[in-house]
C-alpha cells in the first residue's frame, strides 16, 4: 500500500478546494443563463445532463468535493484520536466512502446522460 505523506495530502486537499471552487463559478454561472425557477424543470434539469460538457463539470465536481470532503474529515477523526491502527482505518473508510459516493453519483449522471432515467 502506497503511503502518502500528510504534506502531499494536504496539497491535494489545497488542489481540490481551487478546483471545486472554480467549477463551482462556473456551474453558477451557467445556471444564470435561465431563470431560477427554469433551470429546475425537469426537461432542462434532463438537458443539462445530456450535453456532454456540462455532465464532465458535474462529473469533476463530483469528485472534487468528494475528494476535499473527505479528506477533511479524515484530518478531524485523526485529530480526535492517534494510533496507527485507528490512523489506517480511519484512512480506509473514508476512502471507501468516497468511492462509494463517488460511484453512485457517476452512476446517476452517465444514467441520466444516457436517458435511462
Amino acid at each position: 500500500m502506497m503511503v502518502l505523506r500528510e504534506s502531499i495530502i494536504m496539497k491535494i486537499h489545497y488542489g481540490t478546494a481551487i478546483g471545486a471552487l472554480s467549477l463551482t463559478v462556473v456551474h453558477i454561472l451557467m445556471r444564470l443563463t435561465q431563470d431560477f425557477h427554469e433551470s429546475l424543470a425537469y426537461e432542462n434539469v434532463i438537458a443539462n445532463y445530456e450535453s456532454v460538457g456540462y455532465a464532465l463539470l458535474l462529473e469533476l465536481l463530483l469528485i472534487l468535493i468528494s475528494v476535499h470532503g473527505f479528506n477533511g474529515l479524515r484530518v478531524i477523526l485523526l485529530e480526535m484520536n492517534q494510533g496507527p491502527t485507528y490512523e489506517k482505518a480511519v484512512t480506509i473508510g473514508c476512502l471507501a466512502a468516497m468511492a462509494g459516493l463517488i460511484a453512485y453519483g457517476s452512476r446517476t449522471i452517465i444514467m441520466t446522460s444516457m436517458g435511462m432515467v
